[in-house]
């Protein structure tokens, strides 16, 4: 699913990529790609989430093909401290992860569009085109997904992080409150060890690098608010 925009190439000016991804084969592979096609002028790279943000500040692309599995803070930190300088940059996220929750998440940073890894040469140049030209897109095989997540009546939790059981979410909610794991579990009736358990599983399924990023994403969702506000 994708807004249109205009052809490949159509424009006089070259699209400016940048690409940030932890792992030296893909990256030289998409430098290679966005290198041999035509239209676009590949202007730099990064390995980390910390070097992603600088060259966006440094170089500001027109997109920014962008890994969410990053050391320095990882792709969802970059995006939100890239959406957060308001760049002219559009993001499009190039990642393995194709569960609804990195899905969500990466689109709730303010990501222009979601692709797998498996993309073809085909599908990531129109990608790159679409945000560019100031449109949304994702994967051919996601869109019906987004459409399904974005229409179902579920409370913001569950809305925005589908990937999680109905336990792990009141350890996400918990988490926003900024509550530690013993806190927690006096709350839950748990144990603090099936708190650490859940808190780690937690960080796998949202790709958040620790806590305190689990924390930012659950609070951006909504996520303790109302219990925030009453304090």
């Amino acid at each position: 699913m994708s807004t249109p925009g205009p052809e490949i190439g159509a424009s006089s000016s070259p699209i400016r990529v940048a690409i940030a991804d932890d792992h030296p084969l893909y990256r030289d592979g998409l430098r290679t790609m966005v290198q041999s096609l035509p239209g676009m002028e590949f202007i730099g790279e990064a390995r980390d989430g910390v070097s992603a943000v600088e060259l966006v500040r440094r170089t500001q692309p027109d997109v920014l093909l962008l890994d969410l599995e990053m050391p320095g803070g990882g792709g969802l930190e970059a995006l939100r401290a890239i959406d957060a300088m308001d760049a002219p940059t559009a993001v499009l996220v190039v990642t393995m992860h194709e569960d609804d929750s990195s899905l969500v998440a990466a689109m709730s940073a303010g990501a222009r569009g979601y692709v797998s890894k498996g993309a073809d040469r085909n599908e990531l140049e129109r990608a790159i085109a679409a945000c560019a030209a100031g449109g949304v897109v994702f994967g051919a095989h996601l869109s019906g997904r987004m459409a399904d997540l974005l229409s179902r009546p579920r409370d913001a939790a569950a809305r925005a992080f589908p990937s999680l059981t109905p336990r792990e979410r009141d350890v996400l909610e918990r988490l926003a409150l900024g509550e530690g794991n013993d806190a927690i579990a006096r709350a839950l009736g748990l144990s603090s060890k099936t708190v650490r358990n859940q808190v780690s599983v937690i960080l796998g399924k949202l790709a958040a690098s620790d806590r305190t990023a689990a924390m930012l994403l659950a609070r951006d969702a909504g996520l303790g608010q109302d219990e925030r506000n009453r304090s």
